[in-house]
């Protein structure tokens, strides 16, 4: 129990003097996310509603997505119809939209940021619990009754700081990271899809655009994977 407390309270502690309290309740709130992760929106949902947009825009105008708005389950997506729904140049609303993903990639790295700080600390704080164990071994070394006491510490506080570090906080940075990778990703595609309702392209030009800019983007995670060496060849 005293490993424990050391090493988790000092890893927290640690933690909340280095960022700021809005940043502490954003990774409160990201560790329900990492937890339970619920239904999160799906690449061929939001092509799927984009072209639906682009079919009734090309119908009936753009005014009438006005209507659709509440029924649409997406902020970045319904803050992009309303920008294009006030009349604001493509250039402008393009512009707007990107600031809005590049201020959530900053959010999402501070967040990730919290749990790879708390991944440094908490090793650290282990080497401390197991120094603090060595002392009160040297401490009490005519008292055999106590010496085993304060070798768990000194043993068991290591394993604390190293097991929470690689088995709890930095598998919740690197799924939280994955998760802002792919609203990024969804992001971006519907930032194509606002350009094509508001060029007012036809639904099937809209839906060509969005799977070659999807299929885009999956090329491009093939190309970052290192390819495995092949057999050498012999000199000829």
């Amino acid at each position: 129990m005293h490993a424990i407390l050391l090493v988790f309270g000092g890893t927290l502690g640690a933690t909340l003097l280095s960022y700021p309290s809005t940043v502490i309740v954003q990774a409160i709130r990201a560790v329900r996310v990492f937890l339970f992760p619920g239904s999160r929106p799906d690449t061929t949902a939001v092509v799927r509603t984009i072209v639906r947009l682009a079919d009734k825009a090309k119908r009936q105008g753009l005014e009438s997505l006005e209507e659709d708005l509440p029924q649409i389950g997406i902020p970045f997506l319904v803050n992009g119809l309303r920008l294009i729904l006030d009349g604001l140049p493509s250039e402008i609303v393009r512009n707007n939209l990107i600031k809005e993903i590049r201020f959530a990639r900053d959010r999402h790295g501070q967040v990730s940021n919290v749990f790879r700080s708390a991944a440094a600390y908490a090793p650290i704080f282990g080497l401390l619990g197991t120094l603090v164990g060595v002392v009160q071994v040297l401490m009490t070394l005519t008292d055999p009754k106590t010496i085993g006491a304060s070798m768990a510490i000194a043993m068991t506080a290591t394993f604390y700081g190293i097991f929470s570090a690689n088995f709890l906080f930095l598998p919740i940075a690197g799924k939280l990271n994955v998760y802002a990778q792919e609203e990024v990703f969804l992001e971006e595609l519907i930032i194509e899809g606002i350009q094509c309702l508001q060029q007012n392209e036809v639904p099937v030009l809209t839906l060509r655009k969005l799977q070659s800019f999807a299929d885009a983007h999956k090329r491009d995670q093939l190309t970052t994977v290192p390819e495995s060496p092949g057999p050498a060849r012999r000199a000829a």
